[in-house]
């Protein structure tokens, strides 16, 4: 149990839960990175590093995923706006409920992988420093 507590352990579940809760897991990595930076504030940097790496690799994810769905597109306003304006759409893929699609969308729309993962990861460093910062 003392493991689990450690901030070893506590960085791993902090990578974790972020990851889960970038992909269809309904869950709230906001809530324990903020509780793991109550416990050890001296670890705030690597702990949102870490946060950062899991939801960005839960997003990328969710971008292949998306991919990986054949079919032809169909025609839609959120398709077309994330058609039109591409990878920096995926800023905003840190939202909740939406987040996930608009990953799995740009997968499917064969944005550009490399823009898509520096918006999605700049989009949720932004979100985990403002975490950070509450805490």
């Amino acid at each position: 149990m003392e493991t689990l507590l450690s901030p070893e352990g506590g960085l791993a579940g902090v990578l974790l839960a972020s990851f889960l809760a970038a992909t269809v897991v309904p869950f709230s990595s906001e809530a324990v990175l903020f509780g793991y930076l109550k416990l050890h504030p001296e670890h705030a940097a690597l702990a949102v590093a870490l946060a950062t790496l899991g939801n960005t690799a839960g997003g990328m994810t969710t971008y292949v995923l998306g991919r990986l769905v054949p079919g032809k597109k169909p025609d839609s306003r959120a398709l077309a706006w994330l058609h039109r304006y591409g990878a920096p759409v995926t800023l905003f893929a840190w939202l909740p409920i939406v987040g996930d699609a608009l990953c799995a969308a740009a997968g499917w729309l064969r944005v550009n992988w490399l823009a898509a993962l520096g918006f999605m990861a700049a989009g949720r460093l932004a979100r985990y420093l403002l975490i950070a910062y509450a805490a």
